[in-house]
């Protein structure tokens, strides 16, 4: 029988093992995520989501294929399958236990990428914590830039926003005049049709190609297609492919017709939320419904990011529009014809790059059949390209000498 002193070391002894167990038990409990969400397109994303504690979090990028990493403390994961689902920049997001009492979220991307912001914010109502991480399409070089910045700090990064963003403060060389000529339609959009059956798509990647040929031969650009094939492209893809080229120019290629078979001529338009006249916009709308028409989904959940959107459209870049839009107006009525003010805008989707001055060209219409045939015709592309071709390197070299 051991003495009462011996007894009560004893029975203290067994409170404070459970206690440490009950304590070790906790510090070892999962975070729980949960309500994850993503909105925006291929140009910018926003995913968000929930924590019952605060996180420790950091984030780190990868290339082959690009993909933003982030890193927590081990986490129970409930999320809903349906809200993984791809979309927009992000085109699979995967994520689980690593071991060492760490866990992942991983977003592959269709392309570079730039991370914009990514904090950690208390909920006001004191329900927990959210994780906040906005991503925007960039440049290969830019992401390249990142990731050198990071292998050079602490091979990743604590949530930071915008004002500390990887990569910044990294030297880029000087790269040539770029453009991205974009064919207008493909794959299942067709576009429109002419009065002889003549093909939007078909025209425009035609046109496009040409294009291409000829500012190549130059020497003095750097000039990608959106595509090069018969292939379906969503609106914001197209915006994203001009954004990750680094583009200081963008033209969207096409062909339309209109119900007055009597209008022909080249028309040039530049982007407003306003419409200069009804013509505009149905255009507009047409050229915007162009992922309906291929069986898209289009919603505006998160109606924050959209508006932020529509803010990117920098007046800097609408100026450079516009000044572009102004010279190629100039340069295509000495050689083809033109429509009664010819330079016209609307609310095209295809044109609102916040960063690269954008011009969607009507070549001509498809409904009047002078104007398919001179679309059909190799003379008059020729003539058609050299007047914009001669508008590129005007514009080129004005900004090049900071005008």
């Amino acid at each position: 029988m051991f003495p009462p002193v011996v007894r009560g070391c004893a029975v203290l002894a067994a409170v404070l093992l459970t206690v440490l167990s009950t304590l070790s038990v906790a510090s070892a409990a999962k975070l729980d995520a949960r309500d994850f969400k993503m909105a925006g397109d291929a140009t910018h994303m926003r995913v968000v989501m929930h924590f019952d504690v605060e996180p420790e979090l950091r984030w780190f990028l990868l290339r082959g294929p690009h993909r933003l990493v982030i890193e927590l403390p081990e986490t129970r994961f409930v999320f809903e399958p349906k809200a993984l689902k791809a979309r927009g920049l992000i085109r699979n997001v995967s994520y689980g236990a690593i071991g060492g009492g760490k866990s992942r979220v991983v977003f592959a991307t269709k392309g570079p990428f730039e991370v914009e912001q990514a904090e950690v914010i208390a909920e006001e109502d004191g329900s927990g914590y959210r994780l906040a991480v906005d991503i925007a399409a960039a440049s290969d070089r830019e992401f390249e830039a990142a990731l050198a910045d990071q292998a050079t700090t602490t091979g990743a990064t604590v949530a930071a926003s915008k004002g500390s963003r990887v990569g910044e403060s990294v030297d880029r060389p000087a790269k040539p005049f770029t453009i991205v000529i974009d064919p207008g339609h493909g794959g299942i959009d067709g576009g429109a049709r002419g009065v002889s059956g003549t093909v939007e798509k078909d025209i425009t990647l035609a046109f496009a190609i040409e294009l291409k040929n000829k500012l190549q031969s130059e020497g003095r650009f750097s000039v990608s297609l959106t595509r090069s094939t018969d292939e379906f492209l969503r609106l914001d893809d197209r915006v994203r492919i001009a954004r990750q080229k680094e583009a200081d120019l963008f033209i969207s290629v096409h062909a339309d017709t209109i119900n007055l078979k009597g209008i022909r001529g080249a028309t040039v338009y530049t982007v407003s939320d306003k419409a200069s006249d009804a013509e505009a916009q149905a255009l507009a709308d047409r050229e915007n419904l162009s992922d309906q028409l291929a069986g898209i989904e289009i919603q505006d959940e998160n109606h924050e990011v959209a508006d932020i959107l529509v803010d990117l459209i920098r007046r800097e870049t609408h100026a450079f529009s516009i000044r572009f839009a102004r010279t190629l107006v100039g340069e295509l009525s000495n050689s083809v014809g033109l429509i009664n003010n010819p330079h016209r805008f609307a609310g095209f989707k295809v044109l609102k790059a916040p960063d690269v001055p954008s011009v969607l060209v009507e070549l001509g219409y498809l409904s009047n059949e002078k104007d398919e045939a001179q679309l059909r015709s190799v003379e008059w592309r020729g003539k058609a390209v050299t007047s914009i071709a001669n508008a590129i390197s005007e514009f080129a070299a004005s900004k090049a000498a900071g005008g």
